[in-house]
């Protein structure tokens, strides 16, 4: 299937914001952020005069010189986060060059965390994430074909290109190593190395669980906060993120413990945990779209109660539910958990989604079973 790497679906919001502000752009290693970013400055290869990475030495030196080609219209400067005082430096150049020269700022960790020195950037730039490719934007057509290849190939543009299972483990092995013994090198001091490898090896049998750290803890050896704070540098480099549980009303629920998922939903083991995986990334790549884009406050938690009844999913605008989804592999009946929380709950709207045909309403339980792609079109996933 041809893939389109020069159009994602943030270029045209980022085109428009570049006109007032910098434009800072996050997300995953290898989800295509530096093709993104040369297509702004009309494509090319990383050759190109306007494009500058720290991950270079000639690079780095003109960086921290401020020998820029400020004849370009537009400059991108790629993983500048990895140096310690790149926030001060970025403000200095923009507020000298900003009226003439659009800057764009991209990185492989999170650049709302790695803020590291004085004077705040705020005011000066949006911030973006860029997701892998969901089935909204691999495929407007929204074809089952495709939704199989996003699920065995995941949504990193280069293994969808190659389509090849034997690419993908190799691919995916090497950028796990990647990011654990070289992100985690440049951005954090941590020492155990093999330990940390150890608990990413640990996360894929608890996709879509409720997260036990003191389980990983004593599976490790090492104490409670060790294991939380590798998991928090896991999300601030892009590899998991966790959905945290879903508080409103008067029911009795779970308050504390957290799902974690992974950027890229094949590390899941196959079958219902990927696919709900799947879900999420496409969910949260909505939310992240809605935030970054529109400016809502969006929310993307799962419901559970003490007695062990759960939603899967629920999305929250600007502090209000807007729907709940439960994740099932196969078209049947309504679950009794939908039946229950519609009938004690606020959530407006209940999805029960799933990789078959059948697509029908329950309006007592304000509950719409339909397929996975149906529901993207349904809910304007992006």
């Amino acid at each position: 299937m041809p893939i389109s790497k020069n159009n994602r679906y943030l270029l045209p919001w980022i085109k428009e914001d570049l006109d007032s502000k910098m434009v800072f752009l996050g997300g995953p290693r290898q989800v295509g952020k530096t093709t993104l970013a040369l297509s702004l400055l009309g494509g090319g290869s990383k050759g190109h005069p306007a494009y500058l990475t720290w991950d270079l030495e000639a690079d780095r030196k003109r960086i921290v010189g401020v020998q820029l080609p400020f004849d370009q219209k537009v400059l991108v400067l790629d993983e500048i986060h990895k140096y310690a005082r790149w926030r001060n430096l970025i403000k200095g150049i923009y507020d000298k060059h900003g009226d003439s020269t659009k800057f764009v700022v991209t990185g492989s960790a999170r650049l709302d965390y790695y803020r590291k020195g004085g004077d705040s950037l705020l005011g000066r730039y949006h911030y973006y994430r860029l997701h892998p490719y969901s089935l909204t934007e691999l495929d407007s057509e929204l074809r089952p074909d495709s939704v199989r290849l996003l699920l065995t190939m995941g949504g990193f543009p280069e293994p969808l290109v190659m389509s090849s299972e034997r690419f993908y483990r190799r691919w995916r092995r090497e950028r796990i190593t990647k990011i654990v013994k070289e992100d985690l090198r440049d951005l954090e001091n941590v020492r155990e190395i093999s330990l940390v490898e150890a608990l990413v090896d640990a996360l894929p049998r608890r996709v879509s669980t409720p997260l036990s750290i003191n389980s990983l803890s004593k599976q490790l050896e090492v104490a409670h906060e060790t294991v939380e704070k590798w998991i928090s540098i896991l999300e601030n480099l892009y590899m998991v993120y966790r959905v945290a549980p879903y508080q409103g009303g008067k029911l009795d629920l779970v308050k504390k413990a957290q799902k974690i998922f992974f950027w890229d939903w094949c590390q899941a083991p196959e079958g219902g945990q990927r696919f709900e995986n799947f879900i999420a990334s496409h969910l949260l790549k909505y939310c992240h779209f809605m935030e970054d884009s529109e400016g809502h406050m969006m929310e993307l938690r799962y419901l559970l109660d003490v007695k062990g009844r759960e939603i899967d999913f629920v999305v929250l605008k600007d502090r209000k539910p807007l729907f709940g989804v439960e994740v099932k592999s196969s078209n049947r009946e309504i679950s009794n958990s939908i039946k229950y929380f519609s009938a004690r709950s606020k959530i407006p709207i209940f999805y029960q989604v799933h990789l078959e045909s059948d697509d029908y309403f329950k309006p007592e339980y304000r509950c719409r079973v339909l397929p996975f792609a149906k529901f993207c079109s349904e809910v304007g996933l992006v």
